[in-house]
């Protein structure tokens, strides 16, 4: 029995799944319509390489590992935080690679319920003589992996739900009121990050019109990410004079409409902005939310991002839609009546649903997330 065996118990493989979980988050929100997973090689109770899923999803985290770690990956052991692919797709599958490779063993957070793989990578790979451990930080490898579990089971990719209140619970003032400054610099920061983290990022046509946003990543050496910025707009009422429509041409805009708005909308539209148009059915005068995510679901997106305000909010809370909620706080009142930033439906639904997760302060504001419970 080789050193490395004989160190690596349980304990030591939960570690090393957690570096390769954060080495998974690298490129998250960025290799739709892959999952963002994370890989190390291991010998002798040192990492000799380490790989993540490159941008687009290729090549896989696997593959990055084992050709940086070369001969050294031969008796060694892959920490991988999802079950490696077994099917021929855009590239030769992982478990061949590591099967060549003689990597000794091979620990996986989880099995991928990709129909395509489901088991058989575990399974060719034991019936090649590799050992298989299955399940170290299972909880967060099924929290980060998440958009790329629903897209293939529920055909629907993951929803992050983020919301702004004043102190007093107001997403906006009243009807023609100014745009509210809720958060302050720290937290706008953390949402664009969020943004990076996410493969598109969503709004109502309610909010598009009255806070004419652009929704984009704005970091220091992150203004390269260009987002699908999706507008869930039954009527089609985006203006094109919009700043999100004014740069549909530099960054993705699709607009999600309804199957009543008519063709030559839609396409003089297109025309004038560059903007995509895709149709959805109505349900009470409103899009069908699922249907809307299920269509991102098929051009691959994962993770959305939504920022859609109250009327969107509700709808993803009582269908149970949000995956995650962040709840930001601002410290100043609005201090006269204004709209909720949670309708009474959709506060129900998160006290019923939802368990907070984490609460922590970014500068003056109070940031509080949830996570769905069924």
């Amino acid at each position: 029995m080789s050193l490395h065996t004989k160190i690596l118990t349980p304990a030591t493989d939960d570690a090393y799944m957690a570096a390769a979980l954060a080495l998974g988050r690298r490129n998250m929100g960025r290799t739709a319509p892959n999952p963002a997973v994370g890989a190390l090689v291991v010998r002798d109770g040192v990492i000799v390489a380490r790989g993540y899923t490159a941008e687009g999803g290729r090549p896989h985290a696997e593959a990055i590992a084992l050709a940086a770690a070369g001969e050294a990956a031969r008796g060694a052991t892959l920490y991988v935080t999802l079950e490696p692919c077994s099917h021929h797709g855009a590239t030769p599958p992982c478990v061949d690679a590591i099967i060549a490779a003689g990597v000794a063993r091979v620990v996986t957070a989880m099995e991928d319920p990709d129909p395509r793989v489901a088991g058989r990578g575990h399974a060719l790979l034991r019936e090649a003589g590799v050992e298989v451990v299955v399940g170290p930080e299972a909880a967060m490898a099924r929290c980060d992996h998440l958009g790329h579990l629903l897209r293939v089971t529920k055909h629907r990719p993951m929803v992050t739900l983020k919301l702004a209140q004043t102190a007093d619970g107001y997403a906006a003032g009243a009807v023609h009121d100014p745009r509210l400054r809720i958060t302050g610099p720290i937290a706008d920061a953390f949402t664009h990050v969020q943004r990076l983290l996410h493969d598109a990022i969503m709004v109502g046509s309610g909010t598009a019109r009255e806070d004419d946003p652009l929704m984009t990543v704005r970091l220091p050496g992150l203004d390269g990410a260009r987002k699908l910025r999706v507008v869930v707009d039954r009527k089609l009422t985006l203006s094109p004079g919009s700043r999100l429509a004014a740069t549909a041409r530099e960054t993705p805009l699709l607009v999600i409409v309804g199957e009543d708005v008519s063709e030559e909308q839609a396409r003089a539209f297109a025309a004038a902005t560059g903007a995509e148009i895709a149709r959805a059915p109505a349900q009470d005068d409103k899009l069908d939310l699922l249907a809307a995510l299920r269509l991102l679901a098929d051009r691959g997106v994962t993770r959305v991002f939504s920022e859609g305000g109250p009327r969107v909010a509700e709808s993803l809370l009582t269908m149970g839609l949000a995956d995650e909620v962040i709840l930001h706080k601002g410290y100043k009142p609005l201090g006269r009546e204004g709209r909720p930033a949670l309708t009474p439906a959709a506060r129900s639904a998160l006290e019923r649903r939802y368990r907070m997760i984490e609460s922590r302060m970014l500068g003056m504001d109070q940031m509080t997330r949830y996570t769905r419970m069924d």
